[in-house]
């Protein structure tokens, strides 16, 4: 009877130290939990507001809720009495040397991020990054994959891109098309930029506003070269890229205009 009146004593002891941290952690980890349920709901409705790539919402919500809710278990843990100190420090440990291995990995999801975020191109636009040019085809967290011209696909990482140049040739709305075209000497200057200026007006696909041009771009060793800049929409540049040289060959020939070719003369002297 005495050992297990001790037991009692005991248990009411520990009852009435741990029981109200106890039950002031569960009031905590109850209200926290529901806290932080209501801030990834809330987080989750502003980034879809924002537009905000679906593939990045899901990501940051799930990672964010998981983070706190981790600190709220090492808090819960700390209000009952459990040592954390060394706890921390093994998930601390373990966080450097994941972040260590997977660096790599993580510049290229942190370039994701900005990119999503900050959207320097979308879906749909022409760009040139890292060397390459080509239409976005999709965006991922660690990748951005093109398709260029050639209709080969590109992946380059968003690590590499966020932290080069990025060219985006459709955030205008147009896109102006560098032709050249080289004349003779002796062929009449105002006849052919007529001819070639005709082929931009007429064509459907080159704008009226930005107005095409055509001038003298240089004179060249056997050629005059006149410069052809007509502008487009970036999903119709490559059709009055060739367009615009077929018809304007055909131009020149039909107005009697020659386009030299290089050549070389060679005179022979007679010593004898």
């Amino acid at each position: 009877m005495e050992n297990y009146q001790n037991l009692v004593e005991k248990a009411y002891e520990i009852v009435l130290i741990y029981g109200p941290k106890v039950l002031l952690a569960i009031i905590v980890l109850v209200v926290g939990l529901w806290v932080i349920n209501r801030a990834t709901r809330v987080s989750r409705k502003v980034m879809e507001a924002r537009q905000v790539n679906i593939s990045l919402i899901g990501f940051v919500t799930s990672l964010t809720n998981i983070g706190l809710k981790a600190l709220l278990l090492i808090s819960v843990a700390g209000m009952i009495g459990i040592q954390t100190t060394s706890f921390i420090a093994i998930l601390g440990a373990a966080g450097l040397a994941i972040g260590l291995a997977l660096q790599g990995t993580l510049a290229n999801f942190a370039g994701g991020v900005m990119v999503l975020i900050f959207k320097p191109y979308k879906v749909g636009d022409l760009i040139k990054a890292q060397g390459h040019l080509g239409v976005v085809k999709e965006i991922h967290i660690f990748v951005t994959i093109l398709l260029s011209p050639e209709s080969k696909t590109i992946i380059i990482p968003n690590g590499a891109i966020s932290n080069g140049d990025i060219t985006n040739y459709t955030t205008e709305g147009k896109i102006r098309v560098d032709l050249t075209f080289g004349i003779s000497y002796n062929a009449n200057i105002k006849q052919a930029k007529e001819a070639l200026m005709s082929i931009l007006t007429s064509h459907p696909k080159v704008m009226k506003d930005p107005a095409p041009f055509v001038g003298v771009s240089a004179l060249a060793d056997s050629s005059v070269n006149l410069a052809v800049r007509p502008y487009a929409k970036p999903e119709d540049y490559w059709a009055v890229y060739f367009d615009i040289y077929e018809s304007g060959k055909e131009a020149l020939d039909n107005a009697g205009i020659s386009i030299p070719f290089p050549q070389m003369d060679v005179h022979l002297m007679d010593k004898s």
